[in-house]
Formats: structure tokens, sequence, C-alpha cells
């Protein structure tokens, strides 16, 4: 298993000595992390272990007990929010867009933190709303209702308004849940474009360990409230560390397409001679 990176200076989010609770109810603690600057980052873990509690406190909708996030050297809980929201888009677990409002006027929305009572709307702004339409694939979808549309494309939408704040760190929790398998790869194929192509930070939590292993630079194996590993998929993902976090026996082997670690699940936790 991988060790923590020591080296903060090259992450754009970290994390120090956090506890986190939800009703006094211990969640998280002591908990250290950075995000890779450049990266594609995945948290996985069993269902109730802190993923999305640790992702909302690193996007600041969850205060901690204890400890601190810094966003670019600084401390996020000092920090303007219109100041993250120019640094940070976040694409939370479950979106409500107001009733009767259409794709662009829902995607316009990502402009707001550029907005103040001396700067108006100005072209950048226009510019930036059709970028994002077109990277996520929804300009032809502009003038319809954000209500009329399939999951899979309310779900690109969303991303379309994160990505009219034009931050370059982007927190996805658990974006394809709800999609059906095709829209779930043509959401995460769009993750790893943005990554790649245009060189956005992401952290994701999933619940698909194989779909991780695929498209992540790096894995963040949480389990009770502690990441148990960090690292890239090929360098941490084993049969041990999979049964040590899901309490399940598996074979891994290479992914046909992609050569990362796939998880074949069910086998025998241990072999007999």
């Amino acid at each position: 298993m991988s060790s923590l990176n020591s080296d903060a200076g090259n992450s754009p989010l970290v994390a120090r000595h956090l506890d986190l609770a939800y009703d006094h109810r211990q969640i998280v603690t002591d908990l250290d992390v950075e995000i890779p600057d450049g990266k594609f980052s995945i948290i996985v873990g069993p269902n109730a272990c802190g993923k999305s509690t640790l992702l909302r406190a690193l996007a600041r909708l969850l205060s901690p007990a204890k400890g601190s996030v810094l966003l670019d050297g600084h401390n996020i809980a000092q920090m303007k929010t219109k100041k993250i929201a120019q640094r940070l888009g976040l694409l939370p677990q479950s979106s409500i867009a107001p009733e009767g409002i259409s794709v662009a006027e829902l995607v316009s929305r990502g402009r707001h933190p550029h907005q103040s009572f001396l700067r108006q709307w100005t072209d950048v702004d226009e510019k930036a709303v059709l970028s994002a339409l077109r990277a996520t694939n929804t300009e032809s979808l502009s003038s319809r209702l954000v209500d009329e549309l399939s999951g899979g494309q309310r779900q690109r939408v969303w991303v379309a308004m994160v990505l009219a704040q034009e931050t370059s760190l982007l927190l996805l929790d658990e974006p394809t849940t709800f999609l059906d398998v095709a829209f779930q790869i043509e959401l995460l194929d769009l993750f790893a474009q943005l990554n790649n192509e245009y060189g956005h930070t992401l952290v994701a939590v999933l619940h698909d360990l194989n779909q991780a292993c695929r498209y992540a630079d790096e894995i963040i194996a949480m389990k009770d409230g502690a990441i148990v590993a960090q690292g890239p998929p090929e360098q941490i993902i084993t049969a041990e560390l999979v049964d040590e976090v899901f309490g399940i026996g598996c074979r891994v082997i290479d992914d046909p397409v992609t050569g990362a670690p796939m998880i074949v699940a069910g086998m025998p936790k241990k072999t007999f001679a």
C-alpha cells in the first residue's frame, strides 16, 4: 500500500488532521489527504465509510470538528465563498433544477461567481457558457427545459453548469448514480477528457471499483473513516486490499481493454492445496 505524498507543494487541495462528524457522530478521525494536481482521483470504499463526507469537507459544505482543509495553501474556512467558487466546482450527489428553467439558463448560473454589482453579463460569460455546452455535448439541448431531459442528459447539463464556472478543480459526488451503464461510461469518458485534454483536476466518489480502476490516475481507498491506501490503481489494487476494504474475495486481473486492474469478485478468500 502506498503512503500519502508528503509534499503538499504541488497539491491544490489538502486536508490535515480532519475530524468530521454529523450530530456528534464521528465519521472521520485524524485524516490526512493530498489531491494530486492535474490528476483524476477517485475515492472508493464501502457504504458509510466517509467518502462523501470527506468530499463535502473538501468543498467546505461540512465544517471539520478538528483539522483544516487548504485550498491553494489557504485555509478554506477563512476564504470568501465567491473566491472558492471561482477556484473549485462541485457536482453534488443529487441536484434539483428550478421548475421551468431551460438548459441555457441553468448552465448560465455557473457564471454567478464571476458576477458582481459592477460586473454584469459580458461576452466572456457568454463564451464560457457556450464552451461548457460544447464540451458536454449539450449545445443542441440549450433551449429545452431541464425537466424534459433524460437522467443522463440532465447529469451532463449539471456538469456543463460546473464547467461554466471555469474552475480547474472539480469535485464530483457519485456522479453516475441512477444512470444506466451506457450513460455511466459516457459521463466517465467526459470526465477523462476534461482531465486529459483540458487539464482539470478531478476528484470523484464512485461505487464501482472496476470503473474507478479504469478511469483513475489515483485511487483513494477508504474504510471506517480512514484512508487505507492511496496511489495509482496498478500499484495499490490487490486482492488483499479489496478483501481488507470491501470484505470480499476476488482475483485481480488486467483489464483486456485498458490494462488497468480489473476485479473479478466472488473468489474464495483463501485457497487450499
